[in-house]
């Protein structure tokens, strides 16, 4: 049961951050394509018009989408000087507890995030030049978001776990 999780929390996470991943290209082109655009002008060509809103709603969407797999990886920075030195049952409860510490952090982000996106939809609140609803915006990322808390869970999980059945024990081991 654990092990199918698992794989269904990592073919998750992963998703999210190829989203994410096609997200950064999609802005990266659009920069790209933007800039020449400025520095043609004097051959008809000009920038994209409202490409800094795309961006920002390209790059706020990326890294949202970042966050699960981060989680699931263990990827997130952390500082391990005295990691070393302590017994791994210890080592195994400080992960418990920076990881509840991420979960806590996930759900306050995506509660207030979704207060955010309530406002932005009730006031229709739009971008300034492409008049794009800004409310699509908070709502991919609160999608992501929510992936995140899902994934963050599950690496509570994973470590109660982990703690709870050291890998001497059966069943331990399956990630």
């Amino acid at each position: 049961m654990y092990h199918r999780l698992s794989l269904w929390i990592a073919r998750l996470a992963r998703l999210t951050a190829y989203a994410g991943g096609l997200s950064l290209m999609a802005v990266i082109a659009l920069t790209c394509v933007s800039i020449a655009g400025r520095a043609l002008d004097g051959l008809g060509f000009g920038p994209i018009p409202g490409d800094i809103e795309l961006v920002e709603f390209g790059i706020g969407f990326a890294v949202f989408s970042a966050m699960p797999y981060a989680q699931f990886a263990r990827a997130h920075a952390r500082v391990d000087l005295f990691k070393p030195l302590l017994s791994k049952t210890i080592n195994r409860l400080l992960d418990l507890i920076g990881d509840l510490f991420l979960l806590g952090f996930s759900a306050l982000i995506a509660w207030r995030l979704w207060l955010g996106m309530i406002d932005k939809g009730a006031y229709h609140e739009t971008s300034f030049i492409l008049q794009i609803p800004v409310v699509w915006g908070y709502r991919a990322a609160m999608a992501t978001c929510v992936v995140a808390v899902i994934v963050a869970l599950f690496s509570v999980l994973r470590s109660t776990r982990a703690l709870l059945l050291p890998p001497s024990m059966p069943h331990a081991t399956e990630t």
